[in-house]
């Protein structure tokens, strides 16, 4: 029979409870039916069991209900069954709780997606990592940045950067660094903010980190520019009269027979050469400053780019023809390697040769003297697509002094040199939405790598 009322079903598991052991009393005081009384008093302790078990189904329901939450399962569903309106309420309770937290945790669900997708769409590199440096979240521009596709501990990143690790270990909350970083094909300047948060147990530390070096480098180039441009008018104004007056004076001195004023005293031809060379010395100087600034000019007027379709290998080529001769008899091997062998570039040719041909001078004042002196003009597609051309060289490298100003205006280690090739080769490969990065290991090799 099936009851709908609990209180019904409690009342008759009693009444058939007292029914059985006074049967169970009457069996054993009455009569010697022993089988019978063991029966009897079996189905009592069953009545018991099954009526305990009954009555404890809501305890057993509080707890699925509590344990449903403390593992967020909200799959679980809650009615009142066959034992009345009474557990109706405690069921309706528990099933609205049971709804409210499903609505919370799909908005917190809902949040956290918003969030990931917002972390990893923005252009800011974001690191996160506990005191063990184990790595709980990183974004896109972070892999981007570090050259990563996954990141599970930090200390992972010394194959990268030792530098880059060891800041990020020993920053503090609150105080900013920068780490340069020299790769092979980009040349990086991390700006690096940590800030630190505590969560039970574990002491998190959120960096983000962005790369300057194009800012810096922008900041610089228009610096140097407006300091040539106001230097070269300056000199300009000034070292020109000179020139014209060292000139004059030159004529006077040398026009013949030209008879002393009155009353002056005579100049001797020994004076008057003196007077000559000085002039001409003058003279020659003030031409010869006037052209070093013209040339400087050059930082501040670089055409624009003229952009055109153009195979890479006929470029390479074309410059490696420009050599040819001085590179036999310099006893210097130059390869060309491209791939592939069909690769293109969007650029101005002609700008372009030109920073090439600003590199391989420089390899070949390196290399000179140097036996097996070898040139490695190459060309190819980074990890994104975009393309990478490289000139490098087996000479002695580059110091360390001189790395941190090598593209510096007017710096340069070579007798006679004007310090502007590769400010301009930087320059030109910013005008083309570019940049140009260095490697060097001392005594093997030099690579300079501009990229599009």
């Amino acid at each position: 029979m099936v009851f709908k009322s609990f209180r019904l079903v409690c009342v008759v598991r009693i009444i058939l409870l007292a029914a059985t052991i006074l049967l169970l009393v009457y069996l054993i005081s009455e009569t010697s039916l022993l089988a019978t009384s063991l029966i009897v008093g079996a189905a009592i302790i069953a009545q018991v069991v099954s009526m305990v078990h009954y009555v404890e189904k809501t305890n057993r329901d509080l707890t699925r209900f509590l344990t449903s939450i403390k593992y967020s399962d909200f799959s679980q569903a809650f009615t009142s069954g066959q034992r009345g309106s009474s557990f109706e309420g405690l069921n309706a309770a528990f099933a609205n709780v049971i709804s409210e937290f499903q609505k919370a945790r799909a908005e917190k669900e809902t949040q956290y997606r918003y969030l990931q997708t917002l972390v990893q769409h923005i252009g800011l590199g974001i690191l996160s990592f506990d005191q063990t440096g184990k790595v709980d979240l990183i974004n896109n521009a972070a892999k981007r940045l570090l050259r990563v596709t996954h990141l599970h501990n930090i200390n992972s990143l010394n194959s990268f950067s030792t530098h880059l690790v060891k800041t990020l270990v020993s920053s503090k909350p609150g105080e900013k660094a920068l780490v340069k970083i020299d790769q092979a094909e980009v040349n990086l300047t991390l700006a690096i903010y940590p800030t630190e948060f505590r969560i039970p147990g574990r002491t998190i530390t959120l960096v983000s980190m962005q790369d300057i070096e194009n800012e810096l480098a922008e900041q610089e180039m228009a610096a140097w520019q407006k300091l040539i441009r106001v230097l070269t008018h300056e000199i300009m104004n000034s070292v020109t009269p000179i020139a014209s007056l060292a000139s004059t004076v030159g004529d006077l001195i040398r026009q013949p027979g030209k008879s002393e004023p009155e009353g002056s005293e005579q100049i001797s031809a020994e004076t008057r050469e003196d007077i000559r060379e000085a002039a001409a010395t003058i003279q020659k100087r003030s031409k010869g400053l006037l052209h070093f600034i013209d040339a400087y000019r050059n930082l501040t007027k670089i055409p624009k780019p003229n952009f055109e379709i153009f195979g890479v290998s006929e470029l390479l080529e074309r410059v490696a023809q420009l050599f040819k001769n001085q590179l036999d008899e310099s006893d210097m091997n130059l390869i060309i390697k491209v791939d592939p062998k069909s690769l293109e570039l969007t650029a101005d040719p002609q700008l372009i040769e030109q920073v090439l041909i600003n590199l391989i001078l420089n390899a070949i004042e390196v290399l000179e003297g140097r036996s097996n002196g070898t040139i490695e003009l190459s060309s190819r597609l980074d990890e994104r697509g975009r393309v990478l051309i490289s000139v490098a060289d087996n000479g002695p490298g580059i110091s360390e002094e001189v790395k941190e100003r090598i593209f510096t205006p007017f710096f340069t280690t070579k007798r006679g040199g004007s310090g502007i090739g590769l400010s301009l080769s930087r320059q030109i490969m910013r005008l083309h939405k570019g940049g140009i990065a260095f490697k060097s290991t001392p005594n093997e090799m030099t690579m300079f790598t501009l990229r599009f």
